[in-house]
């Protein structure tokens, strides 16, 4: 697929090639930022891009720049305008993934945040699938722990903190998984390194709550409407024992990449009979057709790129 040809930074369409950083901007040594991922589908039918929850991702990422004290002067409408201009003007026709960035752009050697500091840019590329949704993933409980809300905050989703997900995913694929677990410090279910976990127990889905050192999922939230919506089914938000991941009758990851993907196996013990299970497997096929905009019901989580 060809790369995009422009990015937004700076205030300005650019092309991709001019959006840069100095090494020396903070953003890079300290990692000072935070972020958003967004999918954006395609569906040919229709010949239209659909960019899904968009909204609901700027808003968190207004959220996050609140936290960590990084301003954000764009609203959440001229965000989604911006957005909507960079893909016509990349011309996507696939399915594409959208990642907005507030950072630190200040060159002083000091890791500190400043009003004056922030700087907003976005930029896009094709994506397929970001794990393997068909087969299911295989998954080790990482013997980092994820780093608490009173170190790092997770609902800001901080670049800084990604440096915990980015060891415990290596040290998951050095010993032969595709994907870690993260425990909280008092040793209970976090998230794996970028996604959210599901358990299936006895015909309920159970993930662990947002005051488990986790992002604040939109995705997460989006399986649950659709699973009460669509399933009749219960989600419940508690804490969840690493044990349970042994004996689930099923489960998942989800999140803005991973969509919903089976999870397979954790910690060399098959979950169920070691294949997606029946519920995964129909909240899979709910869950695209909603994203690319083929369920009426949910045609306001998707934001048309043309011709509007």
């Amino acid at each position: 697929m060809p790369e995009p040809k422009f990015a937004y930074f700076k205030g300005d369409y650019r092309s991709f090639d001019e959006a840069q950083v100095s090494i020396r901007c903070k953003a890079l040594n300290y990692g000072l930022g935070c972020f958003e991922g967004i999918r954006a589908y395609w569906n040919a039918r229709a010949g239209q891009l659909f960019i899904f929850r968009a909204r609901d991702h700027y808003e968190r990422l207004h959220n996050s720049c609140k936290i960590i004290r990084l301003p954000l002067p764009l609203t959440v409408e001229q965000l989604l305008a911006i957005t909507v201009e960079l893909l016509r003007r990349n011309g996507h026709r696939e399915d594409v993934y959208i990642r907005p960035i507030v950072f630190s752009g200040s060159e002083q050697l000091s890791p500190t945040l400043t009003a004056d500091d922030s700087e907003f840019a976005i930029y896009t590329l094709p994506l397929r699938d970001y794990l393997d949704p068909s087969k299911g993933v295989t998954a080790c409980v990482s013997s980092w722990r994820r780093v608490s809300e009173n170190m790092i905050p997770a609902r800001a989703k901080p670049t800084g903190a990604y440096l915990n997900s980015a060891l415990a995913r290596d040290e998951a694929k050095m010993n032969g998984y595709d994907e870690a677990i993260l425990l909280t410090q008092d040793g209970y279910v976090s998230e794996a390194s970028a996604e959210h976990v599901f358990i299936v127990r006895g015909g309920a889905l159970v993930t662990p709550t947002t005051q488990e050192d986790n992002l604040e999922g939109i995705t997460r939230r989006v399986i649950g409407e659709l699973v009460r919506n669509e399933m009749g089914r219960e989600v419940v938000e508690r804490r969840v024992s690493r044990t349970e991941l042994y004996t689930a009758d099923e489960a998942f990851l989800c999140g803005t990449g991973a969509e919903v993907t089976p999870l397979v196996e954790v910690d060399r013990r098959k979950v169920g009979d070691g294949r997606a299970g029946p519920i995964t497997r129909e909240l899979q096929g709910i869950f695209i057709k909603a994203a690319r905009g083929e369920l009426p019901k949910y045609a306001s989580w998707c934001t048309p790129v043309y011709g509007t």
